[in-house]
C-alpha cells in the first residue's frame, strides 16, 4: 500500500443540510479533510476509502447499528430532494455504460405509468468483484441508496438483481433487509432476485426481462428502458456502486462528493485489479482520480507491466507503458480508445502472449452468446477460430486481413451490445500487440505463447463450445 492522504470519512454532518439531506455548500476539502483532487487508493477499511469506509474485511457484513453509528439515518430525503442531488453530482453510472441517473430517473417519470427500480448487483462480468465487495460488506449503503432512487422515482418497490448462486451478497442483503424491517425503516418493498450467471445476462435489458419474464438475454429495442421496458413500464436499471453513492451524497453533499474526484470524473470509482498482481481480485477505492500506473504500485506492481486491459474481459488493451501515465477515468482513457467499463484493470506481465491470452478471452466470451442472432452465433467463434490461429503461428496476412474484414462486418450487427465489444478487444490487441502480430504470422510466435494463463476464464472452459443454450439463461 502506498501513503497515501487519509480521508475522514464518513462525516456525521458535512455542511449545511435542508431538511436532513446535505446540500454540498461545505467545500470538498472541508468535507474531507484532504485537499482537493488528491490521489486517494484503498481497500476495504482502509483509509483513504468512502464507500469503502469502516471494518476491514474480517469483519463480515456491517449490521444496520455499525452502518447507523457510522454514516447516521438516512436522511429524510423527498423525490425532488433527490432530484437536485442527482443534478448537482452528475452521478454517472457504475456499472460500465456511465450514463447520468438523473438522465434515467427523468426519463422514467416523464414518461407516465409506474417505474420499475432494478438495481443491479449481479457483476457478470467474471474477474469484478466491487459490487460483490458492497453487497457482501456494505449491504446497507447499497440499500439506502436504493431507497433514494426509488423515492425520485416513486417507486413503491425496489428489486435488487444477483446471480443465483453467489451465496455471499444474497445472504447478506436479505439479512440486512430483515433488520430494516425489524428497525421499523421507511423503505420500499424490497424484491431480491437470483438470475442464472451468464455474462450476457448482466446486461440491463437482460436483467429487466428476467425480472418481466424469467428469461435473463438482452431485448433489441430502440426504446430506452426508462421510457418503457420489457414490462411495459418505465424500468431504471442502475448498478449497485451507482445508487451506494447516492447513498453518500445525500450525506455529504454532491458538492463534497463530486470534490473526492475531478471535475471530468466527480466522486470515487472502485476498481478490481487481477491478473498479474500479488492479489488478484482485490477490489480499491480511487479518488483524485490516480493514474493507472499508481493503482498498480498500490497493488504492488513497481513498473509498467506489458499491457493493461481496461473496463472488462470484452475492454481494451493498453500499452502498459502509456497506461501508466493515465489517469484512470472516463475522458482521459476515452483518448485511448477505452473505458474505466466495470472499473476491472487486468495486468499482462512481461513474458506473457497478448495474443494468447486474448484468444483465450474471445473464445469464452463466444461460448456466452445469448444465440440470438446470427452475429453471435456464426461470428464470434469464427472471430476466436483467427485468433486462436493466429497465436498459435498458423496464420498469414491474408488470413488476418479475413478477421479484420470479419470484425468489420460483425460491428453494429449484432441484436445487442456484445459482439461489438468483443471486436473492440480484437481491434485493441491486433494494435497494442502489433509487434507479436508480425512475429506470429512468420510462424515464430513469442516465446510468451507459452506462458502460463494470466486472466482467469470461468468454469467450464469449452474450447469447442458454441452459444450456450436457451436454458441457460432462464
Amino acid at each position: 500500500m502506498i501513503d497515501l492522504p487519509e480521508l475522514r470519512v464518513p462525516p456525521a454532518v458535512v455542511g449545511a443540510t435542508t431538511g436532513g439531506v446535505a446540500t454540498g455548500t461545505a467545500s470538498a476539502g472541508a468535507a474531507t479533510g484532504t485537499a482537493d483532487g488528491e490521489v486517494r487508493i484503498g481497500g476495504l477499511g482502509e483509509p483513504g476509502t468512502v464507500l469503502l469506509s469502516g471494518p476491514g474485511p474480517g469483519s463480515g457484513s456491517e449490521s444496520l447499528a455499525g452502518h447507523r453509528a457510522r454514516w447516521g439515518d438516512l436522511p429524510g430525503a423527498t423525490g425532488a430532494d433527490v432530484d437536485d442531488l442527482l443534478e448537482a453530482s452528475a452521478l454517472d453510472g457504475r456499472g460500465g455504460g456511465g450514463f447520468p441517473l438523473a438522465r434515467k430517473v427523468a426519463a422514467a417519470r416523464d414518461a407516465g405509468t409506474a417505474p420499475v427500480l432494478v438495481v443491479n448487483a449481479s457483476e457478470s462480468e467474471p474477474a469484478s468483484g466491487k459490487d460483490r465487495a458492497l453487497c457482501v460488506h456494505r449491504p446497507h449503503l447499497v440499500l439506502d441508496g436504493a431507497a433514494l432512487a426509488a423515492r425520485a422515482l416513486g417507486a413503491g418497490a425496489a428489486a435488487v438483481h444477483l446471480h443465483r448462486g453467489d451465496a455471499g451478497p444474497a445472504s447478506a442483503l436479505a439479512r440486512a433487509v430483515e433488520e430494516r424491517r425489524a428497525a421499523g425503516v421507511a423503505d420500499p418493498r424490497w424484491v431480491l432476485s437470483h438470475g442464472p450467471g451468464r455474462y450476457v445476462s448482466g446486461e440491463s435489458s437482460a436483467v429487466a426481462a428476467y425480472l418481466h419474464d424469467g428469461d435473463a438475454r438482452p431485448r433489441f429495442t430502440a426504446v430506452p428502458l426508462a421510457v418503457r421496458g420489457p414490462s411495459g413500464r418505465p424500468t431504471v436499471v442502475t448498478n449497485a456502486e451507482t445508487v451506494a453513492h447516492l447513498a453518500v451524497v445525500c450525506r455529504i453533499g454532491p458538492a463534497a462528493w463530486a470534490g473526492l474526484g475531478a471535475a471530468a470524473s466527480p466522486g470515487t470509482r472502485l476498481a478490481t485489479v487481477t491478473g498479474a498482481v500479488p492479489e488478484p481480485g482485490r477490489v480499491l477505492e480511487l479518488g483524485g482520480p490516480p493514474t493507472v500506473g499508481e493503482v498498480l504500485v498500490a497493488t504492488g506492481v513497481p513498473a509498467p507491466p506489458a499491457a493493461v486491459l481496461v473496463g472488462g474481459y470484452a475492454g481494451t488493451w493498453i500499452d502498459g507503458a502509456e497506461a501508466w501515465q493515465t489517469p484512470f477515468e472516463r475522458s482521459a482513457l476515452a483518448c485511448l480508445a477505452a473505458s474505466p467499463g466495470c472499473g476491472l484493470v487486468g495486468v499482462l506481465p512481461h513474458g506473457a502472449c497478448g495474443l494468447t491470452e486474448t484468444s483465450r478471452l474471445v473464445r469464452w466470451l463466444a461460448g456466452e452468446s445469448a444465440g440470438q442472432c446470427g452475429t453471435c452465433v456464426a461470428g464470434l467463434p469464427r472471430l476466436a477460430d483467427g485468433l486462436e490461429a493466429l497465436a498459435g503461428g498458423r496464420f498469414h496476412r491474408r488470413g488476418l486481413r479475413r478477421v479484420e474484414a470479419l470484425g468489420a462486418s460483425l460491428l453494429g450487427s449484432g441484436a445487442c451490445g456484445h459482439p461489438d465489444a468483443v471486436v473492440r478487444l480484437v481491434r485493441s490487441t491486433l494494435d497494442v500487440f502489433a509487434d507479436d502480430v508480425v512475429r506470429h504470422l512468420a510462424g515464430a510466435p513469442c516465446r510468451g505463447a507459452d506462458h502460463p494463463p494470466v486472466l482467469a476464464v470461468p468454469a467450464p472452459f469449452l474450447p469447442t463450445a458454441g452459444p450456450r443454450p436457451p436454458e441457460d439463461f432462464t
